[in-house]
């Protein structure tokens, strides 16, 4: 017996320094994501507070409202997210990695267990995120790290509402709901770029059914929704039009110098970028955020990873449910059941 049990510790010994990396990685996703779970408070005892802005209190009852119709109207999975609320204080809490390689639209991928093959890694702890996106500049990889407005946990945990979260507008935050309450319905493994295509367009699809039966199809409401809308569109099929031309010049680079191929690649982003203004928007304001940057190629991965994908599914949506939503979302759940 002791012979045995010997062996079975050394069995556990050798997986724990073989999977170090990544048990020290999960255990201190798992210590940020509760600490902001534990610190969240219930949004009925956080409305208690009469300290609370009416603009707060308003935007936290439109987000039951958007939880109750993703349910009930669009037949999403039934969850406790987004009934507790987290104070970020105005500061990031999550930051996301990733990497490409920087000649061809081709991402890094981390592997961990239930997930599968993922084109990021995220971190509760800044400095940590940094660590990373020097490792992944290290490999040779074009290398991002950004904030995020809002995650799921897929269901494992109930995800709070992010403070910040409130400072969009009514249909931008419906939207956001409804594709982070998406992850939690459908989830394929190993098909991050699936799985947040669908999010997207149900997000997208969702808010806007919702817009319309909470205010009605003349409303002012309604109408900004679908600005902001278009203007996004216009500008991601910009940026995937830049995706096109910047594959054509990786692949007519050839024999190219490191330095030219780098010199060559800059130019045709700085041209990409700063022709966004030639885009007819209702409202440009976004873009101020992007002038003078040349990004790499993980800024142009992320919107293939969230949007290369609409034109099929809106060929579903139309051609086999005649463009409703709740058929399409049935359709969804019983093709790819929830992990």
């Amino acid at each position: 017996m002791r012979i045995v049990l010997h062996f079975l510790l050394v069995i556990l010994a050798a997986v724990i320094i073989h999977y170090f990396n990544l048990i020290s990685y999960g255990l201190g996703q798992a210590k940020g994501q509760m600490s902001i779970i534990w610190e969240a408070q219930p949004i009925d005892d956080y409305l208690a507070n009469d300290n609370v802005p009416d603009s707060v209190r308003v935007k936290l009852l439109f987000i039951e409202e958007v939880r109750k119709y993703a349910v009930d109207s669009l037949g999403l999975n039934q969850s406790d997210n987004y009934t507790s609320i987290y104070d970020q204080q105005g500061e990031p809490v999550l930051w996301v990695v990733t990497g490409c390689k920087p000649y061809a639209f081709e991402a890094k991928e981390w592997r961990f267990p239930v997930l599968g093959s993922v084109p990021y890694k995220g971190f509760f702890d800044k400095e940590l995120a940094a660590k990373e996106l020097l490792k992944v500049e290290k490999e040779g990889l074009d290398a991002g790290i950004r904030t995020v407005g809002g995650w799921s946990t897929l269901g494992w945990f109930n995800d709070p509402i992010l403070s910040n979260m409130l400072q969009r507008s009514y249909g931008d935050l419906a939207n956001l709901i409804i594709h982070e309450l998406v992850h939690a319905t459908v989830f394929v493994r190993d098909s991050v770029e699936f799985n947040e295509n669908l999010a997207s367009f149900i997000g997208d699809q969702g808010a806007l059914a919702f817009m319309k039966d909470r205010y009605g199809i003349d409303s002012e409401e309604l109408k900004e929704y679908q600005d902001e809308q278009n203007d996004e569109r216009l500008y991601i099929d910009h940026i995937l039009r830049g995706v096109d031309t910047l594959e054509v010049v990786y692949a007519s680079m050839g024999e190219m110098s490191a330095g030219q191929k780098k010199q060559k690649k800059e130019a045709i982003i700085q041209q990409i970028m700063n022709s966004t203004d030639t885009l007819s928007l209702h409202n440009g304001e976004f873009l101020k955020f992007i002038k003078g940057q040349v990004p790499n190629n993980t800024y142009f991965m992320s919107f293939l990873r969230y949007r290369s994908k609409q034109v099929i599914l809106d060929s579903i949506y139309q051609d086999n449910f005649n463009r409703q939503i709740r058929p399409f979302v049935g359709y969804m759940k019983e093709k790819h059941p929830y992990l």
